[in-house]
């Protein structure tokens, strides 16, 4: 059954899943922090409601650490000389983006009409129809 609202056992358990290695518990320790089994634990992994507030807080974890994260993405791509990781250093900063041109050509580009209007007349004729 999906939950409806989160409640406190659900925020603790939240608060521990979301950190690396669980915060060095045990999914069983855990359980035992939320008053809950593992069993319900692994049920609540599953629900939706549960899932999206798991994840925002993964998100808000780490968010701290992305400082850290982005310079050594510049460490990385001064030091092994990565055309991809150089591409992802210029488009962090703003200076590399990927650009779409898209062109849409006028229907009548490249097609004489009138040329193409007087080969059906003359193929018309041809079968014996004026060409109308």
């Amino acid at each position: 059954m999906a939950l409806k609202k989160l409640n406190a056992e659900h925020y603790i358990a939240i608060k521990w899943l979301a950190q690396p290695k669980f915060g060095g518990k045990t999914l069983g320790e855990i359980a035992q922090i939320c008053e809950v089994t593992e069993r319900t634990l692994y049920n609540w992994r599953q629900d939706p409601l549960f899932e999206r507030e798991l994840k925002r807080e993964m998100v808000r974890f780490q968010q701290g650490k992305l400082p850290e994260v982005i310079s050594n993405i510049y460490t990385v791509a001064a030091e092994s000389e990565n055309a991809a990781m150089a591409k992802l250093v210029l488009q962090l900063n703003e200076m590399l983006t990927e650009k779409h041109d898209v062109t849409t050509g006028d229907k009548k580009d490249g097609i004489d009409y009138e040329a193409l209007d007087e080969e059906i007349a003359s193929f018309g004729k041809v079968i014996g129809n004026d060409g109308e």
